[in-house]
């Protein structure tokens, strides 16, 4: 009964990749504690973590997951993440949109502006722009790196370097006050320290997945960033940690919360 629980938990993840300790009660119909002890062996046997409140899919080191199993993984809160970062573009901005499953999302988002350029190595960033014509679009060329669908490599290094970036939007397989911000790829890893080293805003674009979860290789700390950008409001250690490091913590509620202070002001 134990292991077949166990087999099915990680079944589970397969699908969903994180699942709150709450949520793995009501399905198996057992205790906490109970679920608890599943969670032990499996995070013993290596195939998951633990992240606040529940689990994710542990990603074996050095071998990013393909991208087409990341695309349709918590899609809604991956647009909602966008669309609160493309609000920070402005007209004429050149802006560095990385390779991820999120930041690919902003696209839709930026149509209106104008005179805006963007610079990327990410494949589905190229596509998605490409449909747009008054989106000005530099790709960096380089090796195409498959499971992120993304241009790595010297070259890519060489080209951002020379541009004039205002404003850099990043992702991350995930993120820890200990680790920073993390990816599995040295490869990108490199592209991603380049980009936090530029005199420029830097934008964190996390769902609430990601969250205490931790990949091969750390490319920043979290305070060299000005921005993350989440879904919801993450644990209170990160609220402390954002306001110590002074961090803007972008979140629907921090939006809500600006938009009524600004309706206050003008009556």
């Amino acid at each position: 009964m134990k292991i077949d629980r166990i087999n099915r938990i990680h079944e589970l993840l397969k699908n969903v990749h994180n699942i709150s300790i709450n949520d793995l009660c009501d399905t198996f119909q057992v205790s906490k504690n109970t679920i608890r002890r599943d969670i032990a062996e499996l995070e013993q046997q290596g195939v998951i973590k633990k992240v606040y409140g529940g689990i994710v899919l542990a990603e074996p080191a050095g071998n990013p997951e393909p991208f087409a199993s990341r695309e349709n993984r918590n899609t809604e809160a991956k647009k909602q993440i966008a669309r609160m970062a493309a609000d920070f573009v402005h007209d004429g901005d050149v802006v560095y949109i990385d390779s991820g499953t999120t930041t690919m999302h902003m696209i839709p988002y930026l149509t209106e502006k104008r005179r805006l350029t963007i610079v990327t190595a990410s494949v589905h960033v190229i596509n998605a722009a490409s449909n747009y014509s008054n989106l000005n679009v530099l790709a960096t060329g380089g090796s195409l790196f498959t499971p992120s669908k993304a241009f790595v490599g010297p070259q890519v290094i060489q080209v951002l370097r020379r541009y004039n970036i205002s404003k850099v939007f990043l992702a991350s397989t995930g993120i820890s006050l200990e680790h920073g911000a993390t990816n599995a790829s040295p490869l990108e890893c490199e592209i991603k320290r380049c980009l936090v080293e530029k005199d420029c805003e830097h934008f964190l674009l996390v769902d609430d997945s990601k969250f205490d979860v931790s990949s091969l290789m750390s490319y920043c700390t979290l305070k060299e960033v000005q921005y993350i950008v989440t879904n919801k409001m993450p644990p209170e250690k990160y609220v402390s940690y954002c306001t110590a490091n002074h961090i803007e913590l972008v979140t629907p509620d921090t939006i809500r919360r600006e938009e009524v202070e600004k309706i206050a002001m003008t009556r």
